[in-house]
């Protein structure tokens, strides 16, 4: 798999680009770091930027921020965020 990290830095403010070198740290050091396809961006609505991994984890921040990670639950729409990767993997255990 080929991992692409993309962001459009013409839509991104001082604290979305700050954002990304956050997420994009935590990504590095992970040790599964598959994105899913076109899984990265950032979201003008939500002032979130992300990293989507295949495994069905999100990292993400806004505004410069903490990271977060989120895990959607696909049947019903509801977000989830969680301070760590591991409350994260837990949470898509169950879903």
């Amino acid at each position: 798999m080929e991992n692409e990290l993309k962001f459009n830095l013409d839509e991104m403010g001082y604290q979305d680009i700050e954002s990304m070198k956050l997420i994009i740290d935590v990504w590095y050091n992970l040790d599964d770091r598959d994105i899913m396809y076109e899984g990265t961006g950032f979201n003008k609505m939500s002032g979130y930027v992300y990293i989507a991994l295949d495994n069905g984890v999100t990292i993400c921040s806004c505004f410069g921020r903490d990271v977060e990670y989120l895990v959607t639950d696909f049947a019903t729409g509801e977000e989830y965020f969680y301070e760590t990767y591991e409350e994260a993997l837990n949470k898509l255990e169950i879903l």
